[in-house]
């Protein structure tokens, strides 16, 4: 396969750069953002474009390839955010005269509603974990955490002890775009989490170096893939049989906020949402909540 353009290779390396340093997005969004630009680069090569010469009718025939390759309209929106962001970037460098994309509708979206655990599937979830061994201390203080804070996993597992004020009930968590927020914390997440370092924590630290709080065997900080296999298992002993994910446990803990009559505003600080919009999903599947009791119960419905 031919090399794209090497210009529009240098732009695309400058441009991660820039949002790695002084952006300060995280590997994986580096990595999203690399993939999509370079199917992108491919495409001026094969359609015979320069990067100065794009309009935006280039860029909806690039869109409409990609759903010929078969990619979902989230997936074509994705793609179509990640050009934004570039073209934005060559614009403010002087690089580019004018935004191509700027007349780009994104793709419409079906808002599919985010699923969520039940108040007693989360307990069930909760009680697996086996307190008298170190794993089930490690195991029972990940999945408090998760549940008492909505973090994401990777947040969840960058968390050290350092980080927490347990006097005060709240840990400190560093988000997207190295952005730091204060989260309350409830006391059984910090007992659990107590009752690990105290009794646990020692049985993995190989190195007193690795400052994290959740560990592997080896001694290292636990991974993303090592975390999704301990939830999958746990999810499965208690009789949870959809596909269990972190990101429905963050789910499950923003909707029963909002069930028990927590604010929006509150719920998106908690979360670290940059626009209220995402948090406002929410609101929907308390709506559709309430749509199915009426149904299930009304005499007349």
């Amino acid at each position: 396969m031919l090399d794209p353009p090497a210009n529009v290779s240098s732009e695309i390396a400058e441009f991660l750069d820039y949002a790695r340093v002084e952006k300060g997005l995280a590997p994986n969004s580096i990595t999203s953002y690399r993939q999509d630009l370079q199917k992108f680069a491919f495409y001026l090569r094969d359609s015979g474009l320069e990067l100065g010469k794009v309009q935006h009718e280039n860029i909806r025939k690039f869109l409409e390839s990609l759903y010929r390759q078969g990619l979902s309209a989230r997936s074509v929106a994705r793609h179509l955010a990640a050009l934004r962001h570039f073209l934005k970037f060559l614009v403010k460098e002087g690089k580019l005269p004018r935004d191509p994309a700027h007349e780009v509708e994104t793709p419409r979206l079906d808002h599919s509603l985010p699923k969520y655990l039940s108040a007693g599937e989360v307990d069930s979830l909760l009680a697996q974990p086996d307190p008298a061994t170190p794993g089930g201390l490690r195991d029972r203080a990940m999945l408090e955490l998760l549940y008492a804070t909505g973090m994401r996993v990777s947040e969840l597992l960058s968390v050290r002890w350092e980080d927490f004020e347990p006097n005060l009930g709240i840990v400190r968590c560093i988000g997207k775009g190295r952005k730091e927020r204060l989260i309350p914390v409830g006391k059984s997440a910090l007992r659990a989490v107590e009752a690990y370092v105290r009794n646990g924590r020692g049985s993995f630290m190989k190195n007193p170096g690795v400052p994290f709080m959740f560990l592997n065997v080896r001694g290292g900080a636990l991974s993303r893939v090592g975390f999704w296999k301990i939830l999958g298992a746990y999810g499965r002993r208690a009789g949870i049989h959809t596909s269990l994910t972190p990101h429905m446990i963050r789910h499950s803990f923003a909707t029963h906020l909002l069930e028990r009559g927590a604010d929006l505003r509150s719920i998106q600080t908690m979360l670290g949402h940059s626009d209220i919009s995402t948090t406002q999903i929410y609101t929907h599947v308390l709506k559709e909540r309430l749509r199915q009791v009426y149904q299930s119960h009304h005499p007349r419905a």
